[in-house]
């Protein structure tokens, strides 16, 4: 075992150790100084004394240079844990520096966010290692994963759905109305900045009198292809088409200047009143309510009115679906299934041993966790002994994706543990993973 560093700081150590190339991280918090000194403190006025008091040595710490490069090698999970150390810490963790010396070394990685709706308001959790674990040569019982969802403090900003926010390297978008707005969480630094929207001015030739009016919408989905992001919705203005199609380009922060028609072939207008939006072979799926599915061709700018899938909105109804490696995850009969896009038809994904059955009627949100699939679910508590328990538990599986030779999609659970407890009025609304 290699020791990377030891830092002491205010009574407060990290050990940051390597083993074959995989890093953990162990935080041993000490008794703080402010109990010390408070204890120090009630003693002098006890004993008075005349002595000199020698002054103390400083603590001894790492160059900068050394800490960053030390720090950008331990693993995103335990980054919660080291933000406990001090606000130095958190500063560091925060810092545009460390994550450019993240990607110098190769060490990003997929980090999961998970957002939940909290009357009033919303809050945002991340996956990361416990930092208490307990070694035990029980083998009868089920041992621990070590995940657990910590709070993020990310201040409260425009209330996001699960069609409106969307994952873009270690950005997670959320676009809302009015005027087609963008809000960019920054997964790095846990700071949201607001884009204004400028599809407005391009578009005066609508509104002549008023190009900057602001436009509320009644409903929109958001799907990502590439570095640009393909909004379907609907408008809640009498002056405008009620459908829209929109495009954001996240390179450069602006919308396309010039909508994409929601009338193929001179043909009666989509409905995208209650859209949902994928994307599968390179093309933007959209379930409109009277069409059924339909698909944009962003290569060759049309819609593509041959290759619709009828039964592909079959179940995204709900909000319980994920694409992963251009296949369509979705949950039913309690059960993960996926769309064979060959054979057009749903089918259940095989394997998941120890998985057990989601509860009836519980949600249930999947996302795609650097390229395994990772469900969350909900189980409620309704009674604990002689009294009810209004609260509820957050269940995490990571599964382990393989496609065999007959086609078929297999997955291996390679842990669910319980992550969060929740109160019953809680709702999950979606999670991402982005890169960091």
């Amino acid at each position: 075992m290699k020791y990377f560093g030891l830092i002491i700081k205010k009574q407060k150590i990290v050990i940051i150790k390597s083993h074959r190339k995989t890093l953990t991280c162990c935080l041993l918090l000490l008794k703080s100084n402010k109990s010390m000194s408070s204890l120090e403190k009630k003693r002098k006025r006890k004993i008075p004394t005349t002595k000199k008091k020698k002054k103390l040595s400083p603590n001894p710490s790492l160059p900068d240079d050394l800490l960053l490069d030390i720090v950008a090698r331990v693993p995103r999970l335990y980054y919660p844990t080291l933000s406990l150390v001090s606000k130095s810490f958190r500063s560091l963790l925060a810092s545009p520096e460390l994550y450019k010396a993240r990607s110098f070394l190769g060490h990003t990685e997929s980090c999961l966010y998970v957002c939940l709706r909290c009357f009033p308001g919303y809050r945002w959790f991340t996956l990361c290692r416990k930092p208490d674990q307990t070694l035990t040569n029980d083998t009868t019982k089920k041992k621990p994963s070590g995940y657990v969802l910590a709070p993020v403090p990310i201040p409260s900003f425009h209330k996001p759905h699960f069609s409106s926010l969307v994952v873009v390297g270690s950005d997670i978008y959320n676009i809302h109305g009015p005027s087609s707005n963008v809000s960019i969480l920054d997964c790095r630094s846990h700071t949201w900045r607001k884009v204004q929207s400028l599809i407005l001015d391009s578009r005066s030739r609508r509104w002549p009198k008023a190009p900057s009016l602001p436009v509320e919408h009644l409903s929109l989905s958001a799907s990502v292809l590439g570095q640009k992001i393909y909004v379907a919705g609907c408008y809640n203005d009498i002056h405008l088409d009620s459908s829209f199609f929109e495009v954001f380009d996240t390179k450069t922060k602006v919308w396309v200047s010039e909508p994409i028609p929601c009338i193929p072939y001179s043909e009666r207008e989509f409905n995208f009143l209650h859209s949902k939006s994928i994307c599968i072979d390179k093309k933007i799926h959209v379930v409109t309510d009277s069409e059924g599915v339909v698909a944009y061709n962003p290569k060759e700018g049309r819609w593509d009115l041959d290759g619709l899938r009828l039964d592909l909105d079959q179940h995204m109804r709900s909000d319980s679906y994920c694409v992963m490696e251009n296949v369509l995850y979705s949950v039913y009969n309690r059960m993960v299934i996926w769309y064979d896009t060959e054979a057009s038809r749903w089918r259940y994904l095989e394997g998941l041993a120890g998985l057990p059955t989601f509860p009836l009627g519980g949600s249930v949100r999947l996302g795609d966790y650097g390229g395994k699939l990772v469900v969350l679910w909900e189980e409620d508590l309704l009674y604990c002994l002689s009294s009810f328990v209004h609260k509820k538990k957050i269940w995490c599986a990571e599964i382990a994706l393989e496609r065999r030779k007959n086609c078929e999609i297999y997955g291996e659970v390679e842990w669910f543990d319980h992550v969060l407890t929740i109160p019953k009025e809680y709702d999950l609304v979606k999670v991402l993973a982005a890169t960091v």
